[in-house]
């Protein structure tokens, strides 16, 4: 089993899923937008280039995203609470290139600091209203 975050947008999945391929590293293995799904499915035409569907591969690790649209999540412009995405490192500098890169335009609750658990420990909201954080394993 694996167990996959998936986030979600009020139209601007594509833009914040190529910053986090930048940053992190990875490959957007994925990315259908609503225009192409199935015609079933009836979308407004102003959602026809949201994505309905992103998947973003990192290593053996993925997000998964997607674009909502107002009529079906309207609190999605709210800010978000009660979970983060967490990233665990092993090596402090990759740590901190990561959270330089994503706390970008962001905003920070806790700056990159040794904790008594961390080697390197942050918190953050990134541009797009997404909750971060960032461990770094301790040392053997």
């Amino acid at each position: 089993m694996k167990i996959v975050t998936s986030l979600s947008f009020p139209g601007n999945c594509r833009e914040a899923f190529d910053f986090y391929a930048g940053v992190l590293g990875g490959q957007i293995t994925a990315a259908m937008p609503y225009g192409e799904g199935s015609p079933e499915m009836p979308n407004p035409p102003e959602i026809k280039d949201w994505l309905m569907h992103c998947w973003l591969q990192v290593g053996d690790q993925a997000i998964m995203g997607s674009d909502m649209h107002p009529a079906y999540a309207p609190d999605m412009t709210k800010p978000k609470d009660g979970f983060d995405v967490t990233l665990h490192f092993d090596d402090v500098e990759e740590a901190r290139r990561v959270f330089d890169g994503l706390s970008e335009g962001g905003e920070v609750r806790m700056p990159f600091a040794e904790t008594p658990w961390s080697r390197g420990f942050a918190g953050w909201t990134d541009r797009f209203g997404v909750p971060w954080m960032l461990n770094v394993a301790p040392a053997a």
